[in-house]
Parts: C-alpha cells; structure tokens; sequence
C-alpha cells in the first residue's frame, strides 16, 4: 500500500491547532511569545482565521488583512505552516443587520437574531455572494503564501434553516426528485393516510414543529434535503476559492456521528476528512478503555470516508472542554494516550482548539496549550510538548494508512428513520449504540473493521455486519448477495430490510427486497420487551447461552440452518440465530438482541471462516495496525493503571528505540508503536 503523506513539507505528523492573535493584536509581546512556545511544544502547525470575519472586514466594504499577513510570515520563519479558514460559521453584526435574510428560521418558524454561530442560511443569495467575496479576496491574498498547506472550510457545519428561501428550494429539490410528478412523491410517502394528499409541490411544507411531522417520507426527505443544501453552500465556498488557488486542498472539521447533515455526502467534495474529538474522560459510568475505544469508533467513521489517504483530527482539549456536563480535566498521561490513538486509527494530524485560552466570552475556560497563566511549565504545556516529541519520533508512520478486511454498516438515513419510526420502543430502539457495541468487540479481537454505508463498495471485504439495517437502499440487497456469493461472511440482526428508501414497508416478508431468500429465513414478528423482561438463546454446538433483550424476531425458517433457538415464552423453541450458505459464503441472521461480548463465539466462527487472524490482549489494551509500502506499524496502547504484558511481539519500539522479541511490557498508562 503506497503511502499518501498529506503534508510532506512538514516532514511528517500535523501536530498544533486553532490560533486567534486577532484576540491579541495589542499585545506584541504576547504574540512573540507564542511562537517561542509553539517551538518548545513541537507545534509544526495553526489553524487561523476561524473566526476572524469582524477583523478581516470591520465594516462592510473594508477589509483588514494586513495583520494576519505579519502572523504568516512570522510563523512560517520559524517553521510553523498555516491552516487558513474562510470565516462563514459566525458572522459579523454588520451583515446581519444589512442583510437580515442571512439569518436563518427555526422549527417554529420564527427569524433568528444576530449571534452565537451556525446561524446563517445556506439558501440565501446575499450571504453566499458575501462569503464567496470573502474566499476569493483570502486565496488571492494569501494562495500562494509559501506557509499556507490548506484550507479549512467554515465550522463545524450544522443546523437547518425553515425560511421561505429554504422552503421554496425544497420544494424544487421534491420535485426534482420526484420526475415533477406530484402522484409519485404521494405514492412514496403513503400521504393518503390521514388523508394527507399534496396536489402540488408547492403545498409541501418543511417539518415545522407546529406542522406537519407525521409523514415519515418527509421527515427523512427533509434531513436528506438539509445535507444536499449545506453541501451546495460548502460546495460554493470550494468553488471561490479554487477559481483562484485550485491546488490548494480543502476539508471542513465535522462532528462526530452528527445527527443533521449525512457526512459522507459532504466529504465527497473535500480533499481530505478531518473531524474534532472531546470524548468524556473520567466519567462515572465508563472505564477509560470504554471512553477510548466508542473515540476511536467515530476515528474508524471519518477514516473510511476516504479509506485510501490518512485523515485530520482537526481540534481537541489538550486539558478540558467548557461544554460537557462535567467538565473534568485529564488525568496524567491520557492525553498522550489520546494523541497516539488519533495516529494509530489513521490520522496524521494531532490538533487542539485551543493554543491559548482567551479572556472573556463563551469559551474564556475552554482549555488551551497556554493556560490564563501564560507560562510553559503547567502540566498541560508539558503534556503536550511531550506529544510533539513522540510524534516526531514515529514521523515514518505518517501517510500509511490502515486496512480493514470486516465492515460495519453504518447509515444516516437508516439512522433518521429508526429514530422517526413509531415501532419498538422510544428508550431502546439505540442503533448507534448498538453499532458501536458490536464494532467494539471487533477490535477486541485485534480486527480492524471499517464503519462504510450500505451503498458503499463491498469488493475490499470478507466480513460485513449489518446492524438493525431497517432501511434499504436501492441496490443494497443485490450487493449483499453478491458479497455473500463470492465466499463473504455476513451478520444481519433483527430490524432488517422492513422500508425502502422512501420508508414504505416492502411486501412479501421482512427482510424484504430479496434478503428473504439470501437469509432464508422471515421475520413474522417483532416483540419488543419491558425492560425488565428476558429471554435466552440455546445452541447445540457447546456455546453458553446469550441473554435476550429489548428485541426479538420470531421467525419463519424457509431454508436456513439454525443455529441457536429461544428457551422461553410462546416461541420458545423457534429460530434465534440462522445460517444459509449461498454460493461460497455464509449469510447468518441473529433475531434478537444479544450483547456482542456473548455473540463472541459467532464473531470468532465468520472471522475464521474468512481467515481473518483473531489476536488475545490483556484487558484494557487497544490495539492497531497501519500499513504503508516500507512496512507496517502496530500501535499498542494500555488504558489501565497496571502493566500489561502483550505476546508475540516482534520488531522496534519507535517511541524508546527498543527492540521486542516476544514479550512487550505496556506500563500503566503506557504505549508502543512496533515497526516491521
């Protein structure tokens, strides 16, 4: 596998984050002073401008770029390389006040005021004239900046907009999709009930909250169509400035597993994927091991958005955050746990917001390199200073990239539907908990395993798990029986294949669309349980018995073998858990819900049969691999406070220079990137 170093002028990891001297252009001494830190730190990169509009341009028609050119070439002397940000995720009061149809309407159908950020809307004409003004007047300025390595487009990205521009578009956007044949669009969302009929396009209101939320099809249609918008306003920035700079690369910093926008519509225009991580440390209902390894699912989510280039962690807390219900602090020796992670799922980036806190406002105790102190001798400058002498040390690893053979499909749109459906029950329906429970004990097992959508390329694998996977796209089924056909191992749960793309129940059985026959078995009903109700799955094979919750199937077998059968209730006896060979591979379908700890033994069996190595750890050791054309880099990491021993280890320890011949002790704490 061909390494793709994103940035080799910087001879390796990204390892820095946001910078605002605009806050401190009064302060000279303070700005020099950064930059000596930054160089004592490691820091080999800022992200700037983030937030910079009402500096850039006080006063419409007057722009102020003169400053940010000084901090450009200053940090580029001393060899610290710029991120530059078009500043479109807050805007200046100006702008609001000249232009108020930039502000965006709530649910409730009421016009926003000026403030706070993500207030814009993406339909408005005057608001993307007056950004894309913005990006070229930045590209023509700073394109060719010896220091500049990329841009970082807006932030963090979200929310929607119910404003008559907003719906007008999304009234052409329906019936675009729909041929501009109303009947269809009634058709697909089943709008005779409740007598719902449209007679035009036009009738069709977004989801208001005081209107109408009760059509599934336009609830899902509705998130679908924010995507498509804020892609076409993210897409219009893109344009502006590549009109000027078209070689420069581009990314914007997503949000973990965001709830608004379908990510991987979005990321098909960026060059490179970056996202911003807070996980909560030192919670009272996980271990750090659990806290980590759900952290390192959504780096596995944003990493197979572009699986053949590494990604960016654009921010992090290198101490805390000021938004978490609890705002606790890390403890000693996480963060250099945290940051190895990141490059041990594939980032070559380890980035934070902030470098120094600011004095006042939202985010006056939101934690920085530089603390209010000023000083390089906390314990945080001295934690991250040691971040940017490992990242240095395992410089070789950047650009490689890690290959999975197993897959989790994860979908936005099946997502939203499972959440809109009045089926099951509100408090346990957890799909992504669901999906990161499963994925967890992949990794367990030492198995990298991609999160892709169901309409992604399945040729790269020879295990796929499908949980709950209620909606089916077009094509999916298909692609599914072929994986399966040519020698595939595929895991299918309960709440499989019930609703097409538009969520209309499909006929002839559940899972519909032909995965009846892939599986061979249907699914007569669905009980959902009381939290306090339980059943069992019993095999003849020596398995223990797994513990039912929440969910069970009753199945109808047509030419599956069983493998497991409840031991309780009126189907006691009936199929759990069902095998059918077809072509050269094996399609099982699980019935109910099980924790994926007791599910081991069948996660084991499709890992063997596809021949997909199972390795053993000590408990709270995180395990990855990243692979690039002069060898490969294992990444061990212990999340507990006592050592742990890991076997058949072999080859270099880049972060202490020692060589491992069998045996690798991890101290508390403690970790090792062993290069082959």
């Amino acid at each position: 596998m061909e390494k793709k170093i994103l940035f080799p002028q910087a001879g390796g990891f990204l390892h820095g984050g946001d910078y605002n001297p605009e806050q401190w252009l009064d302060r000279p001494d303070i700005l020099k002073e950064d930059v000596r830190m930054m160089k004592k730190a490691g820091v080999n990169c800022v992200t700037l401008g983030v937030f910079s509009w009402s500096v850039y341009e006080p006063v419409e028609g007057e722009f102020h770029f003169g400053w940010l050119e000084k901090i450009m070439d200053h940090l580029y002397e001393n060899g610290i390389f710029t991120i530059l940000a078009t500043p479109s995720g807050a805007r200046p009061a100006w702008l609001d006040e000249t232009y108020p149809e930039a502000m965006r309407v709530s649910r409730q159908g009421m016009r926003n005021h000026h403030g706070v950020r993500h207030n814009h809307c993406m339909s408005s004409p005057e608001y993307r004239k007056k950004t894309a003004d913005m990006d070229r007047r930045l590209a023509e300025r700073f394109g060719s900046h010896p220091g500049l390595l990329m841009y970082h487009i807006s932030n963090e990205l979200g929310g929607e907009c119910f404003c008559p521009l907003c719906t007008a578009r999304f009234q052409s956007y329906l019936s675009e999709k729909f041929d501009h044949d109303i009947e269809k669009l009634n058709q697909a969302w089943w709008t005779t009930f409740w007598s719902h009929r449209y007679s035009s396009f036009s009738q069709v209101e977004p989801p208001f909250a005081n209107g109408e939320g009760s059509i599934m099809g336009l609830n899902l249609e509705w998130k679908r169509f924010t995507t498509w918008n804020m892609t076409d306003f993210l897409k219009e920035e893109i344009r502006a400035l590549r009109e000027i700079t078209p070689s420069v690369p581009v990314t914007t910093n997503f949000m973990m597993l965001y709830n608004g926008l379908d990510y991987r519509k979005m990321a098909r225009e960026l060059d490179v994927i970056s996202w911003d991580s807070y996980p909560r440390f030192h919670n009272d209902e996980e271990t750090l091991f659990e806290t980590m390894t759900e952290n390192a699912f959504h780096h596995t989510v944003m990493r197979s958005m572009k699986k053949e280039k590494p990604f960016m962690l654009m921010e992090s807390a290198p101490g805390l955050v000021n938004w978490h219900p609890f705002n606790k602090v890390k403890r000693p020796g996480v963060h250099k746990l945290f940051c190895l992670q990141t490059a041990a799922c594939g980032s070559d980036t380890v980035q934070y917001f902030q470098w120094r806190k600011g004095r006042g406002s939202f985010e006056q105790y939101h934690g920085a390199v530089v603390d209010h102190l000023g000083t390089d001798d906390t314990r945080i400058f001295r934690e991250t200073a040691q971040v940017g002498e490992l990242l240095k040390k395992i410089a070789p690893a950047a650009g490689t990239c890690v290959r999975a053979r197993a897959a989790l499909l994860f979908d936005w749109d099946n997502r939203w539907a499972i959440q809109d459906v009045k089926a099951l029950a509100e408090p346990t329906k957890c799909y992504e908990k669901t999906c990161i429970s499963i994925w967890k004990e992949f990794l367990k097992m030492g198995v990298e395993m991609d999160v892709v959508p169901s309409d992604d390329d399945f040729s790269g694998y020879d295990v796929i798990v499908a949980p709950m996977l209620y909606l089916l796209q077009p094509g999916t089924a298909s692609c599914l029986k072929q994986f399966v056909e040519r020698g595939g191992q595929l895991l299918a749960t309960y709440f499989t294949g019930y609703v097409d793309d538009n969520t209309l129940c499909f006929m002839g059985g559940f899972p519909g669309d032909g995965l009846s026959e892939l599986f061979g078995v249907i699914s007569e009903e669905i009980d959902t349980l009381y939290p306090s109700d339980r059943n069992h799955i019993r095999f003849g094979d020596g398995w223990e018995d797994w513990e039912v919750r929440d969910y069970a199937e009753i199945l109808r077998l047509t030419d599956a073998e069983v493998l497991g059968r409840y031991t309780d209730d009126f189907y006691q006896g009936g199929a759990a858990l069902t095998r059918k060979r077809y072509g050269r591979g094996n399609a099982y379908y699980a019935a109910a819900r099980c924790c994926p700890g007791q599910m081991r033994p069948l996660f084991e069996q499709m890992l063997a049969q596809a021949g997909i190595p199972v390795k053993q750890f000590p408990e709270g050791v995180e395990y990855h691999v990243r692979t690039g054309d002069e060898g490969t880099y294992e990444f061990y990491l212990n999340y507990g406070t006592a050592p742990a021993c890991v076997q058949e280890v072999y080859g270099q320890d880049m972060l202490t220079g020692s060589e491992i011949s069998g045996t690798l002790t991890l101290e508390g704490y403690g970790a090792a990137v062993i290069r082959k």
